[in-house]
């Protein structure tokens, strides 16, 4: 236990140089090795308690702060440090458009080893709070408290909470007052829920003896004005579930869509489970440029409506598509880029692996009139192939938006076969995207390229890269 205890220790007096990755920010220790702190700024001067050390760097602690950065701002949520949502909301919003900047621009330089050109400056969001149009809160009958109430001797109460995980906890619930993510009604919403079922004793959920009644809540706002809520019951007690129901229901007549989900299973995903209409649609719409999507509680769709919007217009943009343009959008999800580029185009071609999201995006464009698309579902590594393309035709531009772990080594090299005149490339991971650059650098330079901040207060970009032939 001793040589464990030796390992930790304190550096007095680190300035605080640079925010890293995953939203953790950079001191040099005296010995020249970097270190990982959470809960800094930088320009702040602190003390530090390391936790970890490693070969090349330390993770660590700021304890003491000698002098805040002037880069730091009075974060506007109380559960500011506690939660992990929201990681910079210390950081003034222009200091945080500039680390993302500059975490995307070093990826591809160091990580891609990409010659870039002149970098279009990142454009940030609108709205720096309340812009997410999906949230969804646990349940939890043992609430996670502070040193502070573990300490004292009162009282604590019921432990009931509706809220998020802590980091790093899979059984720890914070219970929420206020979170500066989701527009009102979303807080209104999820205090009564809550009031309402500790006064009426429904079972809070227990992860770790998988016990109660109430598992979890989600909120889906959109720009209609529609608003979804669906609950997730761990087991059917039909007398409690309609009371709950009812009193939403009554509560929030705004409510366009109230379903609810009985999922008895280890885990609380729902993709497997059948979700139930209680009162209103099964689904909400969002709206786009006169573009209608139908969103139901399963279906993926942009967290912040507004910035998908610029998002994709650049994403268009960068495409400078004619109207003559065979295009494929690879990883199309539920067809949303494909139908915003789609008047554009001559015809688009959209590939996806999950089955309900290429169900979705054939409704949608059925709703939309757009006669020029065709969606195919397939794990894309197998379906995008030489069969594919003869039977389709050759694209004069790819649009590709994979997840964050990036494109399949196979499904770039299909590209390369293809040789499109464009390539663009919308990434939510930087280093992915800077990885797949590099295997396409033979055929391919980076005409241009965009941040783009859907995530405002977290550590999370976008960005879009314009791929043209050498």
């Amino acid at each position: 236990m001793s040589r464990r205890k030796a390992r930790k220790q304190v550096f007095e007096n680190v300035e605080v140089i640079d925010a890293g990755a995953k939203g953790k920010t950079i001191a040099k220790a005296p010995d020249g090795k970097v270190i990982f702190l959470p809960n800094a700024v930088p320009g702040d001067i602190v003390d530090v308690q390391t936790f970890k050390k490693r070969k090349a760097y330390y993770e660590g602690k700021a304890t003491v702060f000698h002098t805040l950065s002037d880069k730091r701002t009075q974060p506007a949520c109380e559960h500011f440090g506690v939660c992990g949502g929201c990681k910079w909301q210390d950081m003034a919003y222009e200091h945080q458009l500039f680390y993302k900047q500059k975490e995307v621009t070093n990826n591809l330089t160091r990580i891609g080893h990409i010659e870039l050109p002149e970098v279009t400056p990142i454009l940030g969001s609108a709205n720096q709070y309340f812009y997410r149009n999906k949230m969804e809160f646990s349940f939890s009958d043992s609430r996670w408290l502070t040193l502070e109430e573990i300490q004292s001797d009162d009282d604590l109460g019921d432990r009931n909470a509706l809220g998020f995980h802590i980091p790093g906890m899979w059984d720890k619930i914070l219970d929420l007052n206020k979170c500066h993510l989701q527009a009102d009604p979303s807080n209104a919403i999820r205090n009564a829920v809550k009031q309402f079922a500790i006064e009426n004793e429904l079972e809070f959920f227990n992860t770790r003896n998988q016990t109660g009644l109430l598992r979890t809540m989600m909120i889906r706002t959109s720009s209609t004005g529609d608003i979804m809520v669906m609950l997730q019951f761990f087991k059917e007690d039909q007398t409690k579930r309609e009371l709950l129901l009812d009193f939403i229901a009554e509560t929030f007549p705004v409510i366009t869509s109230l379903q609810y989900v009985i999922n008895g299973k280890a885990n609380d995903t729902i993709y497997d489970q059948e979700v139930i209409c209680y009162k209103g649609n099964d689904h909400i719409f969002e709206e786009m440029e006169g573009l209608k999507f139908k969103i139901n509680a399963k279906s993926f769709y942009q967290t912040n409506s507004d910035q998908a919007f610029e998002l994709y217009k650049i994403t268009r943009d960068f495409a400078g598509l004619t109207g003559n343009e065979l295009v494929y959008d690879l990883y199309t999800g539920t067809g949303t880029i494909a139908q915003f580029v789609a008047k554009q185009a001559s015809k688009v071609i959209g590939v996806e692996a999950v089955p309900d999201a290429i169900i979705a995006a054939k409704e949608n464009a059925q709703l939309n009139n757009i006669n020029n698309v065709e969606f195919f579902v397939g794990d894309m590594k197998n379906v995008f192939n030489a069969d594919f393309i003869n039977t389709h035709g050759e694209p004069d531009v790819i649009i590709t938006d994979p997840p964050r772990d990036g494109m399949h080594k196979d499904v770039v090299q299909q590209i390369l076969n293809i040789a499109p005149k464009k390539v663009v490339y919308v990434s939510c991971n930087s280093a992915t995207q800077a990885r797949d650059l590099a295997l396409m650098d033979t055929q391919y330079k980076v005409a241009k390229t965009q941040a783009v901040d859907m995530f405002p207060q977290t550590f999370h970009v976008e960005n879009v890269v314009l791929l043209e032939k050498r």
